[in-house]
Protein backbone atom coordinates (compact mmCIF):
# COMPACT_ATOMS: atom_id res chain seq x y z
CA UNK A 1 0.00 0.00 0.00
CA UNK A 2 1.63 3.21 -1.20
CA UNK A 3 0.97 6.04 1.57
CA UNK A 4 -0.61 9.37 0.85
CA UNK A 5 2.19 12.62 1.75
CA UNK A 6 -0.73 13.25 4.79
CA UNK A 7 -0.92 9.54 5.80
CA UNK A 8 3.32 10.00 5.85
CA UNK A 9 3.18 13.11 7.88
CA UNK A 10 0.19 11.44 10.32
CA UNK A 11 2.78 8.98 11.25
CA UNK A 12 5.59 11.55 11.64
CA UNK A 13 3.41 13.78 13.68
CA UNK A 14 3.66 17.13 11.32
CA UNK A 15 1.15 18.82 8.62
CA UNK A 16 1.67 17.84 5.18
CA UNK A 17 2.51 21.67 4.74
CA UNK A 18 5.65 20.68 7.10
CA UNK A 19 6.68 17.75 4.85
CA UNK A 20 6.02 20.43 1.84
CA UNK A 21 8.62 22.40 3.72
CA UNK A 22 11.01 20.10 4.28
CA UNK A 23 10.98 18.98 0.59
CA UNK A 24 11.70 22.66 -0.60
CA UNK A 25 13.83 23.78 2.13
CA UNK A 26 15.28 20.81 3.70
CA UNK A 27 15.42 17.90 0.94
CA UNK A 28 18.38 16.05 2.38
CA UNK A 29 15.55 15.33 5.36
CA UNK A 30 13.22 14.93 3.42
CA UNK A 31 15.04 12.85 1.13
CA UNK A 32 16.80 10.66 4.12
CA UNK A 33 12.29 10.43 5.15
CA UNK A 34 11.25 9.37 1.66
CA UNK A 35 13.71 6.80 1.51
CA UNK A 36 12.76 5.03 5.02
CA UNK A 37 9.25 5.07 4.23
CA UNK A 38 10.09 3.14 0.77
CA UNK A 39 12.32 0.78 2.60
CA UNK A 40 9.67 -0.42 4.94
CA UNK A 41 7.16 -1.01 2.13
CA UNK A 42 10.02 -3.40 0.48
CA UNK A 43 10.75 -5.39 3.36
CA UNK A 44 6.97 -5.96 4.01
CA UNK A 45 6.94 -7.11 0.35
CA UNK A 46 9.76 -9.17 0.72
CA UNK A 47 8.11 -10.64 3.23
CA UNK A 48 4.82 -11.09 1.74
CA UNK A 49 6.82 -12.89 -0.52
CA UNK A 50 8.82 -15.33 1.09
CA UNK A 51 5.36 -16.63 3.10
CA UNK A 52 3.89 -17.39 -0.41
CA UNK A 53 7.12 -19.30 -1.27
CA UNK A 54 6.51 -21.15 2.20
CA UNK A 55 3.26 -21.56 1.17
CA UNK A 56 3.94 -23.34 -2.19
CA UNK A 57 6.38 -25.23 -0.64
CA UNK A 58 4.15 -26.62 2.03
CA UNK A 59 1.16 -27.38 -1.03
CA UNK A 60 3.85 -29.25 -2.98
CA UNK A 61 5.64 -31.06 -0.02
CA UNK A 62 1.98 -32.50 0.07
CA UNK A 63 1.39 -34.14 -2.85
CA UNK A 64 4.72 -36.47 -2.96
Amino acid sequence: MKLTQQDIARLLNVTPMTLRNWRKEKPYLYEIVMKGFAFEEVVKKAQQNADELKALEEQFKGKK
